[in-house]
C-alpha cells in the first residue's frame, strides 16, 4: 500500500511537471508573437525608413523573425525564431506558422549582434516551398535586399525579379539585407505547443477553415493588417436609414392656413395610382 502511494505521488508529480513545461512553452510562443507584433507596429511609425507600402500590398507572405542573433568568430552564423503568415485568395491572412531562420557566412567576422528580420514573399512558389518544410534563400527562392522607404515610387522602378525581399532592423531603422544561403524552416515543435496538436502540419494551420488561433496570434494578424494600407478595414458603415437623422423632414409651412404637412407613405408601391 505504501509503494502504491509513492507511485501515485510520483505520477502526479510527473504530470504536474509536464503541464508546467507545456505552460512555459506556450508562454514562449506568445512572447514571440508579441515581439513580432511590436516589430510591425514600430515599422508603421517610420514611413521614410521602412518597407515600402506597395511592396507589402503585393506580398503573398510575410515572415517576422525578431531578435536574430548573428555571431562572427572567424566563420559567422545566424539563428532566429519567428512567425510566418500567408495571404489567402480572399485577401485575409492565415494563422501564424512558427518558423526558424538559420544561415552562415564566411570571411573574417568578430562580435555578436541581434537584429529583427522581416521577409516579404512576392511569389506563391516561394511560399509553397516553406510550407513544404524548408526554403533556402538564394537557392530555392531568389532573394534580394529590399528597397526602403520612398526611394521607389512603384514596383516597376526596380523590376521585381526576386521572390523574397529581406530586411533587417538595427538602430531603429529598417534596411535591406543580404540573406543568401539562409534557410527558413518550419518550427514543428513550437507549432505543436502553441496550437496544442501533436503532429500538426503547416498546411492544416493555414487552411481557410482552420479554427481561430489564440488571442496572441490575433493581435499579430491585426498588426499585419494595419501595416498594409491596401488591406485596412473599410470605414464604419453609415447610419441605418431608419435613424432619426435620415427620416424625411417635414415640409415648410404653407401660406394656405399655415398648416404643416408631412409626406405620406405609398401603401402599394409599384402600382398605378387610383383614378
Amino acid at each position: 500500500m505504501h509503494a502504491r502511494s509513492i507511485v501515485g505521488r510520483a505520477a502526479v508529480f510527473l504530470l504536474s511537471c509536464l503541464l508546467a513545461a507545456a505552460a512555459v512553452a506556450s508562454e514562449r510562443q506568445e512572447a514571440r508573437l508579441m515581439t513580432a507584433t511590436q516589430v510591425l507596429e514600430e515599422l508603421m511609425k517610420m514611413p521614410e525608413h521602412n518597407i515600402p507600402a506597395w511592396l507589402l500590398e503585393h506580398a503573398h507572405g510575410i515572415a517576422v523573425i525578431p531578435g536574430v542573433i548573428k555571431v562572427g568568430l572567424g566563420i559567422g552564423g545566424r539563428r532566429g525564431k519567428g512567425v510566418l503568415v500567408i495571404r489567402q485568395d480572399n485577401g485575409q491572412w492565415t494563422n501564424p506558422v512558427f518558423v526558424n531562420l538559420t544561415g552562415g557566412s564566411f570571411g573574417f567576422q568578430l562580435g555578436v549582434q541581434s537584429t529583427d528580420v522581416v521577409l516579404v514573399f512576392t511569389s506563391r512558389h516561394s511560399i509553397e516551398g516553406i510550407i513544404g518544410g524548408k526554403v533556402t534563400l538564394g537557392a530555392d527562392a531568389a532573394v534580394a535586399a529590399g528597397p526602403v522607404g520612398r526611394q521607389t515610387a512603384a514596383a516597376t522602378d526596380i523590376g521585381l525579379n526576386a521572390q523574397v525581399y529581406s530586411y533587417s532592423r538595427a538602430s531603429g531603422l529598417f534596411a535591406g539585407v543580404a540573406l543568401d544561403g539562409s534557410a527558413l524552416t518550419i518550427d514543428h515543435r513550437s507549432n505543436e505547443q502553441f496550437y496544442q496538436r501533436r503532429g500538426v502540419l503547416p498546411s492544416e494551420i493555414i487552411r481557410g477553415d482552420a479554427p481561430a488561433a489564440p488571442p496572441a496570434a490575433q493581435a499579430f494578424l491585426a498588426a499585419v493588417q494595419r501595416s498594409i494600407p491596401g488591406a485596412r478595414a473599410p470605414a464604419a458603415a453609415t447610419a441605418a436609414p431608419d435613424t432619426p437623422a435620415q427620416r424625411p423632414a417635414p415640409s415648410q409651412p404653407t401660406d394656405d392656413g399655415g398648416f404643416t404637412t408631412y409626406p405620406m407613405e405609398d401603401p402599394n408601391p409599384g402600382t398605378e395610382p387610383p383614378l
